[in-house]
């Protein structure tokens, strides 16, 4: 619980006004055994009972629809015209070779409130690889965003980011004496754009990122049928005097409520200058997403053998 404290208190309180969101899934906890991207995690550790569908699986992931219910800021284009409506967004992700290396895309969706919510205007896809050994995550990953309806600015991208994830608290003893029924996860990371094609260190769209810092925690309340989750990310500004130090601050709180493979959850991000002041980027959204999987078919002889 403390961690999900400290990281609203880090996003709530940091000097100077905020900075600019993501529109990727980042911030989302895992739905059974579809783990965040950028932040790998054993299939093990996400599901216990995943051994089993060991070497069947071929695709998962999910869809998700949200609707913006309150956006007074969060532009709805890269060049920061119009205001996001709806977001559609589909993930996709397969093992390469077992916990180690994974290929996974998001294909995110915007639509304007201003053009009737319908019309959609921008399109942000994600290509990346991504791997696990034991807390340890890794990623390199590929992001363009671009204009649908018009011709415009496009903000392209790639980096690379390394990150630790806490064992979940419910394998401790005295949690689990304590709170049978709940955990808690985190993790913490850094990255690096090492190719930045217009890829802004604020909301604004001023300076180019260089490094990213990220924390994310998910508070399971109750056998993970509803989940608290904070997230932020800071960038920094490779323009800048100070090549390190943040310019942007990404947070993210949110409650999710699960049933089977279906999630309704209800979320607050916020996106902010840090260095000086500026345009602020929040909304306020309601959104259900729903997990999915393909299993490949055994062999016969296979399927034969295990009786």
């Amino acid at each position: 619980m403390w961690i999900i404290l400290l990281l609203v208190v880090l996003s709530v309180v940091w000097p100077g006004h905020a900075a600019a969101l993501e529109k990727y899934g980042r911030p989302l906890p895992a739905i059974g055994e579809v783990g965040e991207e950028g932040v790998s995690r054993s299939k093990e550790e996400l599901d216990p009972s995943a051994r089993e569908h060991e070497g069947q699986e071929w695709l998962r992931g999910y869809w998700l629809t949200a609707a913006f219910v309150d956006n007074p800021t969060f532009a709805a284009r890269p060049n920061n015209t119009g205001l996001v409506g709806l977001r559609h967004m589909l993930h996709l992700e397969t093992d390469l070779y077992k916990d180690y290396l994974q290929f996974y895309t998001d294909q995110n969706f915007f639509s304007d409130r201003n053009k009737g919510w319908i019309t959609l205007t921008e399109w942000d896809q994600t290509y990346a690889l991504t791997g696990s050994l034991n807390n340890w995550g890794w990623r390199v990953q590929y992001e363009r965003d671009a204009p649908l309806d018009r011709s415009g600015l496009k903000q392209i991208y790639a980096d690379t980011v390394v990150t630790y994830a806490i064992d979940p608290l419910a394998t401790t003893s005295w949690w689990k004496e304590r709170f049978k029924n709940q955990n808690l996860t985190a993790y913490a990371g850094a990255g690096w754009l090492f190719h930045n094609d217009r890829y802004f260190a604020r909301p604004d769209n001023t300076g180019r990122a260089l490094f990213r810092y990220v924390a994310h925690a998910d508070l399971d309340l109750y056998k993970n049928l509803v989940v608290v989750f904070a997230d932020t990310n800071w960038f920094t500004d490779r323009t800048a005097s100070n090549a390190v130090r943040p310019t942007e601050l990404d947070w993210i709180v949110g409650v999710a409520f699960r049933w089977k493979h279906a999630e309704l959850s209800v979320y607050h991000e916020q996106d902010m200058p840090l260095d000086r002041g500026g345009l602020i980027q929040r909304y306020t959204a309601v959104q259900v997403r729903y997990e999915f999987e393909w299993l490949r078919s055994r062999p016969q002889a296979e399927k034969a053998d295990s009786r």
